[in-house]
């Protein structure tokens, strides 16, 4: 009985030890520089107000004119915006050095890189190579871009460096370049996060599960996905059969309405804990179905995740067709 004893006290020690640790928070937010991608809507305008409301001296990034008039409607003078498009490297190299001439000696503390688009998501064998680049250029490619070239603005500051994948970096739930994309991140992320430890840099991914967001506009998705399917070749229509796209969404649906988060502060959290906590985690998973579905589910046998991942896909009419 004793040992038991010992057991729990030694586990609960250490519980409330990381507790106390998790808790500790940095000060004098108002002098650091924080710089966030994708601001125009979701997780990245909702990130920029709620800093900018703590007093982080925030650089926010938006693709439209439009999405940064709104964003500086909504917060205070010292927040401030700039038109960038992750995909184009001049673009890039010239916000780079605006960022620099801004934060001046200080350096910046974080980097947020949240710019992401979904792309079309079908079945692969509907798919071309140009379906696959986009996301895989603004995702990875152009999220890999942003940090290269800000990265030694975030080593003077001995800051933080946060990249948001998704459980699609873990689990491969669709078809199409997003899912990919979002691994490549992981791995970045991995990579870098080693790489930067010795000079004080500490780096986080941040994985959501299903959120309400633009990106997860059910409508686009399936409005995108009758495109594709109205240029298939016969042979795969008569594969999949007629009204395939119907019913294969109307079985995701559901899944969707059961799993999906509206509160998109959960991410937001994660993000602030990763800027400001002195011992940031080197990944989040946020949203309820990503903590007890989607990362448990990622590390299981592949048969598990095939098992389950397929029972929401609408059977094809004659696979053996053409």
């Amino acid at each position: 009985m004793f040992f038991y004893i010992l057991i729990f006290l030694a586990t609960f020690y250490l519980w409330w030890r990381w507790r106390a640790q998790d808790g500790q928070k940095i000060r004098d937010l108002t002098d650091k520089y924080i710089f966030i991608t994708g601001c125009d809507s979701g997780f990245g305008n909702l990130a920029a107000r709620t800093f900018d409301k703590k007093g982080f001296r925030v650089l926010a990034s938006c693709l439209t004119e439009a999405g940064a008039v709104e964003l500086k409607a909504a917060t205070s003078e010292q927040l401030q915006t700039v038109l960038l498009d992750v995909t184009d490297t001049d673009n890039v190299r010239k916000v780079a050095e605006w960022i620099k001439a801004e934060v001046g000696s200080a350096g910046l503390w974080g980097l947020v890189n949240n710019a992401g688009i979904m792309g079309p998501s079908a079945p692969t064998d509907w798919l071309n190579i140009e379906h696959f680049r986009a996301p895989i250029e603004t995702n990875l490619i152009g999220l890999i871009n942003v940090t290269l070239h800000l990265l030694p603005l975030v080593k003077k500051a001995r800051g933080r460096l946060v990249n948001i994948s998704s459980t699609g970096g873990r689990l491969a739930v669709w078809g199409g370049g997003y899912v990919p994309s979002k691994f490549g991140v992981e791995g970045f992320n991995d990579s870098l996060r080693r790489d930067m430890k010795a000079f004080g840099v500490k780096v986080s991914c941040i994985e959501p599960g299903l959120f309400k967001t633009g990106l997860s506009n059910r409508k686009k998705i399936i409005e995108e996905r009758e495109a594709i399917w109205d240029q298939l070749p016969p042979a795969i229509r008569k594969q999949y059969g007629e009204g395939y796209v119907q019913k294969d969404a109307a079985r995701k649906e559901k899944l969707v309405q059961m799993l999906q988060n509206t509160n998109l502060s959960l991410v937001v959290q994660c993000m602030e804990h990763a800027l400001t906590s002195i011992n940031p985690q080197s990944r989040y998973s946020a949203g309820w179905d990503a903590k007890l579905l989607w990362v448990p589910l990622s590390s299981m046998p592949t048969a598990i995740q095939d098992f389950v991942l397929l029972r929401n896909k609408a059977e094809l009419a004659d696979p053996t067709a053409g």
